[in-house]
C-alpha cells in the first residue's frame, strides 16, 4: 500500500541546496521531509564526489555561517577520526589533500558525516525526515500549486506520496518542473531571447553542459591494478571532436585562458610535491604529507578531468527519454573508466587503483554523475551575463546589486564542452548577489527551486551552480518557505513587497548569519587580483561551435 506524509517543507533533492533549505527550515521551526536517491546526503560534494569549488573570500568570513559550519565540521572531523601530523592539525585552514582547486579538498565520507552531524539533532526531534533511495514519479497539482509528490522507493518499488503547503526542487536536473509542469528553459537561449553578448546565435535546448563521472584513484607503482577493457574504448581512443584539440584518452585539452589545445599530464612533479598544476595534484583529496608517518602509502586523487568529460549526448531536453538518459549515463560511465585503462595500459600507470570503498559503491566511481546544468525556472527575474561578468559590467562598479539580494555567491561563468558541440566559454565574474526574483517561478505559487535550476540563463548558471552558492539559494528557500509559513502569506507576495523582502533579509543576516551582501571592499575585486598568482585569471575566450 502507497504510504502518504504530511509536512510542513517537502525538499525533493538531498544536494547542498536541498541540505540547506532543509536545515535552515528546521531551525526556524518547521518540519521538514527530505528525499534523496542515493543514500548519501549532499549532492555533488559527496554522491558525486566533486571536492568543493570555492570563491578567493571563503576563508575570511564572507559566507554564510551555516556553510562555514560545514566546512568547519569536515576539519574537525579529520582531527577527531584521522592521524594528522600534530602541526596539521593544528592548522585552523586545514587542507586534508592540499589539492589545488579548493582550499579543502576531502574525501566524500568525511563530508558525508559532517552534514549527517548538522542533521542529527532535527532528525532525532523529528523535525527533518530523510527519505533516502526515494526518486520523484508524478506531482499532483491544482491550478497553480503543487499538491504533493510521489516518490518510488528504489529499492523496493513502494511509493509515498508527501503533502505539503510548499514544496522545494533541489534534484539536480529539475525533476519537479518536469513533473509539475512549472513553465522552465531547458539549454541554451538565443542572444536575441537574452541581449546577452555570448548567448547562442539561436536557441538550443540541446545545448547543455557535459556531465561527468568522477572517481578516486590511488598510485601504487609496481601492482598492477588495471581495470577491465570497456566495451567502447576504441571508440574514445580513436574519436576526435572538432573543437577538441585530440582524442579524450590523452593528455590533451583547451587551455581556457587561450582557448588553445596544450597538454596537463598526470604527473609533472614528484608525487609528494605539496603543490603542483598537475592533473594528479589537482583535485587530490589525501596528501600523505598531512598525517603521521606510515599512516597511508598513497596519496589519493578524484579523477574530474577535462578529458573524462561527456558531451555525446544531454540528460534532458525534447524528446529525450529515459531510456536516451540510461544509455548516455552508461556511455559516460564508459568514457571514464576507458580514461583509467588507457592511463594504466598505454601510458605506463597499471598501479593506478580504484578506490570503491571511498564512494561507496561496486566499481570504484561515484554513486552519481556530476551534473552541470539542468532544467531551469522561468522565474520573476533571470540573471544575465550583462549583470555578473567583468567584461560587460562598467568599470568599477562590480557585479549588479539587487535590492532583493538574499545571498552572496562567485564564480566564473564557467561553462564546460556541450552536447552541441560547443566548447568552452570561460569569462571573469564580479562577486555577485542571488536575487529573491530568481527563486520565484512566473506562476507556481508554492514551488521554490533550491540547485541549479533557479533564474539563470544558460550562460549565468556556469557561476550560480558551484558548492557554496547552491548552499545560499538552498537557505534562502529554506527561510523563505519558513517565513510564508509564520506570515501566511507566499513568495510572490514577498517578491512583490519591499517590506516583506526586508523582513527575509533580516532574518537571513540576523538569525541566520547568512550575508546577503558583499562588503565595498570586496565588491568590486576581480578575483584575478584577489588571488595569489602571477597569472590572469581567464582570458575573454571566443565562441566555437562544429
Amino acid at each position: 500500500m502507497p504510504t502518504e506524509l504530511r509536512t510542513d517543507l517537502l525538499v525533493a533533492g538531498g544536494g547542498l541546496g536541498g541540505v540547506a533549505a532543509a536545515l535552515t527550515a528546521a531551525r526556524l521551526g518547521r518540519d521538514v521531509v527530505v528525499t534523496e536517491p542515493t543514500d548519501w546526503l549532499g549532492g555533488q560534494l559527496t554522491a558525486q564526489a566533486v571536492p568543493s569549488d570555492e570563491h578567493p573570500w571563503i576563508e575570511s568570513g564572507h559566507t554564510s555561517s551555516g556553510y562555514a559550519d560545514l566546512r568547519t565540521r569536515i576539519r574537525d572531523h579529520y582531527r577527531r577520526t584521522y592521524p594528522l601530523r600534530a602541526e596539521v592539525a593544528a592548522q585552523p585552514d586545514l587542507n586534508p589533500g592540499l589539492g589545488m582547486v579548493s582550499r579543502l579538498c576531502h574525501e566524500p565520507r568525511a563530508a558525508v558525516a559532517a552534514i549527517d552531524e548538522l542533521l542529527a539533532p532535527h532528525r532525532s526531534s523529528g523535525r527533518i525526515t530523510v527519505l533516502y533511495h526515494h526518486t520523484p514519479v508524478s506531482a499532483a497539482t491544482t491550478g497553480d500549486r503543487v499538491d504533493s509528490v510521489t516518490f518510488r522507493d528504489d529499492r523496493t518499488g513502494e511509493h509515498t506520496t508527501v503533502t505539503a503547503p510548499f514544496v522545494v526542487d533541489a534534484t539536480e536536473l529539475g525533476d519537479l518542473l518536469d513533473l509539475a509542469g512549472v513553465e522552465h528553459v531547458v539549454g541554451a537561449e538565443s542572444r536575441q531571447d537574452t541581449g546577452e553578448p555570448y548567448a547562442a546565435p539561436a536557441a538550443d535546448p540541446m545545448d547543455q553542459q557535459a556531465v561527468t563521472w568522477c572517481f578516486p584513484l590511488e598510485y601504487r607503482p609496481g601492482e598492477d591494478h588495471t581495470v577491465e577493457r570497456p566495451g567502447s574504448y576504441d571508440h574514445w581512443k580513436t574519436h576526435h571532436d572538432p573543437f577538441w584539440p585530440g582524442p579524450q584518452l590523452s593528455w590533451e585539452k583547451i587551455d581556457i585562458r587561450t582557448m588553445r589545445g596544450t597538454e596537463n599530464r598526470i604527473f609533472e612533479d614528484p608525487i609528494d610535491a605539496r603543490t603542483s598544476r598537475d592533473l594528479w595534484h589537482f583535485r587530490r583529496i589525501r596528501a600523505r604529507s598531512q598525517f603521521e608517518d606510515g599512516a597511508f602509502d598513497s596519496d589519493i586523487t578524484l579523477v574530474n578531468w577535462p578529458n573524462t568529460d561527456y558531451w555525446e549526448a544531454p540528460l534532458v531536453g525534447p524528446g529525450v527519454t529515459p531510456e536516451d538518459r540510461d544509455r548516455a549515463l552508461a556511455r559516460c560511465r564508459e568514457l571514464s573508466l576507458s580514461y583509467l585503462y588507457w592511463m594504466q595500459t598505454e601510458q605506463g600507470y597499471p598501479g593506478l587503483r580504484l578506490r570503491p570503498d571511498l564512494v561507496d559503491t561496486p566499481d570504484g566511481l561515484a554513486k552519481s554523475v556530476y551534473v552541470r546544468e539542468a532544467r531551469r525556472i522561468r522565474a520573476r527575474f533571470t540573471v544575465l551575463e550583462q549583470h555578473v561578468a567583468v567584461v560587460d559590467r562598467p568599470e568599477g562598479q562590480g557585479a549588479e546589486r539587487f535590492a532583493d539580494s538574499v545571498g552572496i555567491g562567485h564564480y566564473n561563468i564557467d561553462l564546460h564542452p556541450s552536447s552541441s558541440g560547443v566548447s568552452y566559454i570561460n569569462l571573469e565574474c564580479y562577486p555577485f548577489e542571488i536575487p529573491l526574483g530568481a527563486l520565484v517561478p512566473v506562476r507556481m505559487r508554492n514551488l521554490l527551486p533550491a540547485a541549479k535550476n533557479i533564474g539563470t540563463t544558460h550562460l549565468t548558471n556556469g557561476c550560480y551552480r558551484l558548492h557554496p552558492v547552491e548552499w545560499s539559494i538552498g537557505e534562502a528557500v529554506g527561510a523563505l518557505s519558513a517565513y510564508c509559513l509564520d506570515e501566511a502569506t507566499e513568495p510572490h507576495a514577498v517578491a512583490g513587497s519591499a517590506a516583506r523582502t526586508e523582513d527575509v533579509q533580516r532574518l537571513l543576516t540576523g538569525t541566520l548569519g547568512a550575508p546577503v551582501r558583499w562588503p565595498a571592499s570586496v565588491a568590486t575585486t576581480r578575483p584575478s587580483q584577489a588571488l595569489r598568482s602571477a597569472t590572469p585569471l581567464y582570458a575573454t575566450p571566443e565562441r566555437r561551435v562544429r
